[in-house]
């Protein structure tokens, strides 16, 4: 049984919410906006979180930055129904795992509960680079990324790893670990935006008893727990301008000084740090030392975006299919040619990570050999098959505009059953399969 705060405005689906995983035997608590969680979240602990992105008095990112400056470990789920994916990924920039789409299918939501959990025990481990989820592209951009990973990870260099979220960086500082002279020792992963600004310090360079309020026992540092291997700082710019002074004598002089103490402790680590902007930028914006990142950045590797892999991208396909099936205990072999159609035109902005979720949700919802269009969500149907409105005062190109979106609309909504849509849209079918074919509806 899991203990889940509810964070959502909408009181029926709330309730709803409330009873399904009471079915499922989680115990689920509710707060309708962010006032009320984040005062329930001063007086309980939970094992993970569902928030609705929009509330009455703010957003889910209000709840993110509460419990990463208060350096809570809460697994949180980001719940949108605004079909815009970019905002997803922003919250999986801020620390959230996962997100999902309103509406809610209920076996989705039970999917991304339990690898929630999943995902919290395995972090505990330290996960090999044989890893099933990992696998090398092909395409000549493929080839030169892995060119430049074989090169440096036999050395002691310091690598900065920059890309999009979700193009696979912790898997990359993975790889040149297990490439390194130091891969039977330790690899340490920290997502520096999830520290708070007073927790940073500690999680690194550790503490001493009564080094500050809370501080009831000794703490070694993840320095520390990386002796004699790598030390992976994930979004390296959100660290603070005193913990970057801090790391920076640490690289400079290979001492760490615990919190609280005078003792300093010599440590020998590999540090490769991975940012998805260029922190040139915030060296510009004076937001990072131009001296640490000289010494973070003695070899960049640069990840490119799932849009610019070519042919990976059906590689990619194809293998998270495979991984989905295994798992969910499904048996996809075919996709429709406009599933295929449509994941190959989308600009997957969120990247390995977003398109890993559309293809297990997808084959989640896919119980015969092949996937349909209606197992892929709404937004991203929409956000493919909408054409740009037309500008100007062209009142009958406006007119068409308006009508294709409402046709697409409501044939996602009846599942592409063209009798139900033309039901609906009040047409017959034969004036319904006109436009279809006028407007190339796929």
């Amino acid at each position: 049984m899991a203990k889940i705060l509810i964070i959502e405005d909408d009181l029926t689906f709330s309730q709803l919410l409330e009873g399904f995983l009471s079915k499922h035997g989680h115990e689920p608590y509710l707060a309708h906006n962010v006032k009320n969680a984040l005062k329930i979240l001063t007086q309980d602990t939970f094992d993970l979180m569902l928030v609705d992105y929009r509330l009455p008095d703010g957003t889910g990112l209000d709840i993110l930055s509460h419990i990463r400056e208060k350096g809570l470990n809460y697994p949180l789920v980001i719940m949108t129904s605004f079909n815009d994916v970019r905002t997803a990924v922003k919250s999986i920039q801020l620390g959230a795992i996962d997100y999902i789409t309103k509406p809610v299918n209920p076996d989705e939501l039970l999917m991304i509960i339990n690898g929630a959990f999943e995902k919290k025990e395995i972090k505990a481990d330290i996960p090999s680079t044989t890893n099933t989820d990992f696998i090398k592209g092909r395409s000549s951009t493929a080839d030169k990324l892995y060119a430049h990973i074989d090169l440096v990870a036999p050395t002691d260099m310091s690598v900065i790893i920059q890309g999009e979220s979700g193009t696979g960086k912790e898997y990359a500082a993975r790889i040149l670990h297990a490439q390194s002279k130091r891969s039977k020792k330790p690899f340490i992963a920290i997502d520096c935006g999830a520290l708070s600004r007073d927790l940073a310090a500690s999680e690194l360079f550790g503490h001493v008893k009564g080094a500050f309020t809370g501080a009831i026992n000794d703490k070694k540092g993840q320095f520390e727990a990386a002796e004699g291997g790598t030390l992976f700082l994930d979004e390296v710019g959100n660290l603070s301008y005193e913990v970057q002074i801090k790391l920076l004598r640490a690289l400079q002089e290979r001492v760490i000084q615990p919190l609280g103490s005078t003792k300093q402790i010599a440590v020998n680590v590999r540090i490769i740090t991975a940012t998805n902007d260029d922190l040139l930028n915030s060296i510009q914006n004076g937001e990072f030392r131009e001296d640490l990142y000289h010494r973070l950045n003695e070899f960049k590797i640069l990840l490119p975006a799932l849009r610019d892999r070519g042919k990976d991208l059906e590689l990619f396909i194809d293998h998270f299919i495979r991984l989905s099936n295994t798992e969910l205990g499904r048996n996809v072999q075919k996709l429709s040619q406009p599933v295929r159609d449509l994941l190959l035109k989308y600009d997957w902005p969120g990247n390995l990570r977003e398109l890993k979720n559309v293809i297990k949700r997808m084959v989640l919802l896919t119980p015969t050999d092949t996937a349909g269009i209606e197992s892929l969500p709404e937004e991203m149907i929409l956000s493919i098959s909408q054409t740009p409105k037309p500008s100007g005062s062209d009142l009958k190109a406006i007119n068409e505009s308006n009508e294709k979106t409402l046709i697409i609309e409501t044939l996602i909504k009846v599942k592409y059953n063209k009798s139900k849509a033309a039901k609906l849209l009040n047409i017959d079918r034969k004036t319904l399969y006109s436009k279809i074919e006028r407007y190339e509806i796929e």
